[in-house]
This record gives C-alpha cells, structure tokens and sequence, in this order.
C-alpha cells in the first residue's frame, strides 16, 4: 500500500473517561454528539465540550442496554442506532428510550450469530454487517488472528428480508464502510491487513477485489471521511513474527494459539494510529500519537476525530485544526 506522505503526528489527545471499558467502537449522532458501547452492555452518549474548550467536562449518559456486549455502531436516519453485540447479534436501538432494543437478526447462514462486528446501513435500508469469526468468539479473537483461519463473513439484511452471505472467507472480517455512491461496499480485513471490496453497482456488480492491501497495521473499525473516503482505526502495527507464523503449517499456528490461550492477554503494541484512505485506496494521510492504546474505531464530525479502543477504559477525541504535536 503506498503512501503518499509521511506519517503525521496527531493533534493532542482528550480523553472522556467512561466508567467501563472498551468502547471499541465510535459514532456521531446527527447533532454531533459521541456514542459508544463497553464491556458492560452500556451504550453511551458522550456530550464533547464547545469548540475551544476542551478543559470543560464532557457529559456521558447512558441511552440503552443491549443485554450483551455491544461493539460496532451505526447511526440511522431516524437517529435509531444498529449495535453489533458480540454475544446477540444485529441489534437496533432507540437512544431516545421510547423503545426495547430490537433483534434484527440472531443467525445467518443457519448458524448462530456468534461475533457480529460492525455494520453499515445504505440509503434503500439494506445493512450490510460482518461476522468476525465463525470459529472464536470475542474473548478469544486472538487465537483467530494466530490460526489465520479464513471464517469471517459480511452479510446483507434487505427490509423485510432475512440475512444472507455475500462474502465467505475473509480473515476477521471487521470494519465495514459503503462508497459515497454506494456503488461498494468495502471491509477490513484485520488478520490480512487489507481491505476488500465488493461492487454492489456497475459492470462489476457482485465481483469482490481489494481496495487497499499491506496496510501498516491491522486494520479495525472504519467510518466515511468528509473527504469521501473512508478514515481506518488500527488496532496495532504489523508484527513480522506473526506475518512468519501465518505461513507455518495449520497444526502450528493452532498450537500456537493453544498455548496463547493459557498465557495472559498481551499487551497493546504501539500508540493510536489511524489511516484516511481515498474511494480508490489511495492513503490521504496517516495520522499517530501516543496516550491512547489499541484504536479499533474512528470518526470524524466537522473538525474533530474521536478514537475507540477494545482496551481503553475512556474514548479519545481531537481537533485536526489544532497545531499538530510532536510524537
């Protein structure tokens, strides 16, 4: 993947500390306001200060429950919310509380849905949502990344339908994201670090090819830049040890994750990084800092850019007008 300047430094991060931990992933409302959802099931509304005032405290509400663990979050037109929960599947939620969380789907292809991640909704209502892995679920994530097996999955959910695939094979099917014009949908690819695209329109409608490959890290939670492109969350830099490991034989890399299992959880490598990339691939700017670990969501609104972390007890928000700071 080539990159057309040399990695910025971010401007100076604010933290909002949420009273639980991994909000792993991050939206705007339509009103600018933040949402996330931690470990705990609590799906979070987060009043960020006025432009100039990062000092004033942020105001964190809680706007719902999902009886889960929530993860990847989209924002409808009706400003309704679709929740990826790890443990119960496509969900909708009403932040205004005038409703019960909703089950939009709890299966797919006649299997339970086991790790649902992210999700994106198109103008026509149809949500297109990815399935991590159909082999581990969210406490064991890193033994699929470690066993490089291909059983992530993205699916569609037409109004009024059923879900069914219409990608098979992905390597921890992640973040997912529509063109502008809706005429792709693309996905993170995090044990492959790439992204892979799907042409929903057009001559090549239904062909899947990859819109960006060699990623600098592996690649989380995406979300649409005011650019037209797409800003891309990495949850850590690439590890060429575990680029070695994908190429040794299945029974190695599963004795390998075996042995991770019994071990405990690693560390988060690196500091914040994330990756504005065009509608053809092409990297606008990448952006790192230091303070906030393991980025695995991102979003922008208006001039500032709020980070998700799987590990963070707290979401992380700057200004891109601010003077940029050294790392």
């Amino acid at each position: 993947m080539p990159t057309a300047t040399a990695p910025a430094a971010l401007p100076p991060l604010h933290r909002v500390e949420l009273g639980g931990t991994g909000p792993e992933d991050v939206v705007f409302d339509g009103s600018g306001r933040l949402l996330a959802g931690v470990a705990d099931g609590r799906v979070l509304r987060i009043d960020l200060p006025e432009a100039g005032g990062p000092d004033r405290p942020a105001e964190v509400s809680e706007v719902g429950r999902t009886g889960g663990r929530p993860l990847g979050l989209e924002v409808l037109p009706d400003e309704r919310l679709l929740v990826c929960d790890a443990q119960r599947g496509l969900l909708r939620l009403d932040p205004g509380g005038k409703a019960d969380v909703e089950v939009l789907a709890d299966s797919v292809a006649g299997a339970p849905l086991r790790f649902c991640s992210n999700a994106v909704a198109a103008s026509d209502g149809t949500v297109y949502f990815t399935v991590s892995s159909r082999r581990h679920g969210l406490d064991d994530w890193l033994s699929d990344i470690i066993e490089h097996r291909p059983t992530g999955l993205l699916a569609r959910l037409a109004p009024g339908g059923e879900p069914e695939v219409v990608l098979d094979g992905l390597q921890f099917a992640n973040g997912v994201a529509l063109a502008p014009d809706e005429s792709f949908v693309t996905v993170a690819e995090t044990g492959a670090r790439r992204l892979t695209r799907l042409w929903l329109t057009g001559p090549a409608a239904g062909c899947r090819d990859t819109l960006a490959d060699g990623l600098p890290g592996f690649p989380d939670n995406m979300s649409r830049s005011p650019g037209g492109g797409f800003w891309v969350a990495f949850a850590g830099p690439r590890m060429p040890p575990l680029e070695w490991l994908h190429r040794a034989a299945p029974r190695v890399r599963r004795a390998v994750a075996a042995t991770a299992r019994r071990l405990p959880p690693p560390p988060a490598l690196g500091g914040a990084r994330v990756v504005e990339v065009d509608a053809y691939g092409g990297v606008v700017r990448e952006l790192r800092g230091r303070g906030y670990r393991m980025v695995t969501g991102v979003a922008q609104h208006g001039g500032r850019l709020a980070l998700g972390s799987l590990q963070e007890g707290a979401v992380a928000w700057c200004d891109l007008r601010e003077p940029e700071a050294s790392t």
